[in-house]
């Protein structure tokens, strides 16, 4: 049990509001889950599971699941400890034993590590933010020819793909099209128009997050996230009614089947990936600061000895609970159409997202189903999704980062000093990534890089929620012994994701140096 502090305060002198009691006003006191799903569909959805599913086809869909649905129960927990102590999760996650250097613990050492990764995840993402604005709307006259020749190029891999597909004997002369088309590509000059656009769009964020005014834009993404997600659902329903594109009973069979066999090299991008499918690690650090911005703290109010504080607590906590339920199933039924979208058109045509054409890649999943022109709407649902990740994701971290820095003794305390702090971060995080965008120009590699640091980081999150629900909790709001279960199966699957990266990577190495 927690630390009680000096709780002898008469009820009747505490703040707190009561948690709400009718449907309709308990669903509007959700939000921080929401925020989270919306800051995650870019990266982890879009890229890093598509990804997946064009590289092993169906075959991991249940790996993909299992990533999601394990950690709703970590998120639930972590998200418990901030609103019952009132302390920072990151202050929290320094109050678990184990070493330490420089007066602050491993798991704060782990994080900023991992934060370093993050920040160059986010350049993939603003370089994605750039190619889908630059194919979209081309800036200048290179942009204009580069564009109409790689749409030509990537309507020609997706018609080479088909007729190899049917056994037509017209794919040997589409194909040596591909060819030319490639070789002129590679002698085209290299247009800017997509790192033009990622620095403005780099500038009007860090702009719009130093303001505070960040509220409206987080509804407007929001919806479009919710828009361009319903495309996709739409995608894979019409699917089924293409013979040559529709998802087989087998297929899916075999994908929730529990199985590695002939998923070796694909596994290893699985594996990045589970780090930031559904709510990864960073994601899972940020939820209770969005908790409490949301006011379920303040609602809450200072812990207290009385029975009417707990009963207070234990409302909001449902609340809470809810709140991430909502929110998981949201981020699994994303994850679960890009994936079967990947597998069953990108994975079936050969194609791979990579590089600077990674966007319009992405694009040829809905080609076949919707025809070509539905590329120009992708484009700009692509930008809607991976900037209000790229936004949502830079207001969240900047308020860890600045965190970080009071724990480290580089800040004061105070709220004024906090919330200064936070609008500096803001600046320094987005030209920081901008930085990054620049520096690598490897979009899918930059994103799984982070996928990789979040995996890892999931283990240290798992000793991190054992030491919360044993030895830093009011037992007054511990929870049933089904929660409990359902906790240690999250535990140990974080065990198993961030122990199988580490063997993985391991035997990488070891295979490479032995060359």
């Amino acid at each position: 049990m927690g630390e009680i502090e000096d709780m002898n305060v008469p009820e009747d002198s505490r703040e707190y509001s009561p948690p709400p009691k009718t449907f309709w006003k308990t669903i509007a006191a959700l939000g921080p889950g929401i925020i989270l799903a919306s800051s995650i569909v870019g990266s982890g959805e879009l890229i890093a599971t598509t990804v997946v599913g064009a590289k092993v086809g169906f075959g991991l869909l249940w790996l993909i699941i299992l990533g999601c649905a394990v950690k709703v129960a970590v998120q639930v927990e972590i998200g418990r400890n901030a609103i019952t102590w009132g302390r920072t999760p990151l202050a929290s996650f320094d109050r678990v034993p184990g070493p330490r250097l420089g007066g602050r613990g491993w798991i704060y050492w782990c994080w900023a590590v991992m934060m370093i990764l993050i920040v160059v995840q986010q350049g993939g993402i603003l370089a994605g933010v750039g190619q889908s604005l630059a194919a979209a709307m081309p800036l200048t006259t290179a942009g204009r020819v580069s564009g109409e020749l790689h749409a030509e190029l990537a309507a020609t891999e997706v018609d080479v793909a088909l007729q190899k597909r049917r056994g037509s004997e017209d794919w040997v002369a589409a194909k040596e099209k591909l060819e030319t088309l490639r070789l002129q590509s590679e002698e085209l000059q290299f247009p800017h128009d997509a790192s033009i656009y990622s620095i403005l769009m780099a500038l009007v964020t860090g702009v719009m997050l130093a303001s505070g005014r960040y509220g409206l834009i987080e509804k407007f993404s929001l919806v479009l996230v919710l828009a361009f997600t319903v495309f996709t659902f739409l995608a894979v329903v019409m699917l089924q009614f293409d013979a040559n594109w529709a998802v087989t009973g087998e297929e899916l069979v075999s994908g929730l089947t529990p199985s590695f066999d002939g998923n070796h090299g694909g596994f290893s991008v699985a594996l990045a990936a589970l780090g930031i499918i559904g709510v990864g690690a960073a994601e899972l650090m940020v939820y209770p600061y969005w908790c409490l911005e949301k006011g379920y703290g303040k609602s809450v109010g200072s812990r207290s000895l009385t029975d009417g504080w707990a009963r207070n607590a234990k409302g909001w906590m449902r609340v809470m609970q809810l709140d991430a339920w909502t929110s998981m199933v949201v981020y699994t039924m994303v994850t679960v159409f890009f994936y079967m979208l990947g597998a069953a058109t990108l994975g079936r045509l050969g194609l791979v997202p990579s590089g600077n054409e990674m966007v319009r890649t992405l694009g040829q999943m809905y080609v076949p189903i919707f025809g070509a022109w539905v590329q120009q709407v992708f484009l700009l649902g692509a930008f809607a999704v991976l900037y209000s990740t790229f936004f949502v994701a830079a207001a969240g971290n900047s308020r860890m980062v600045a965190d970080g820095l009071v724990l480290a003794g580089l800040l004061k305390g105070d709220e004024q000093s906090r919330r200064n702090a936070v609008r500096v971060t803001c600046v320094v995080w987005v030209l920081a990534a901008l930085a990054m965008a620049f520096l690598f120009r490897a979009p899918v590699a930059m994103v799984l890089a982070s996928g990789v640091a979040q995996a890892l980081m999931l283990g240290a999150l798992a000793v991190a929620v054992l030491y919360f629900r044993y030895r830093d909790i009011d037992e007054r709001l511990a929870p049933g012994r089904s929660w409990d279960v359902l906790l240690w199966c999250s535990a140990i699957g974080f065990f198993g994701i961030a122990g199988w990266t580490v063997w993985h990577k391991a035997t990488e190495i070891l295979a490479f140096l032995s060359l």
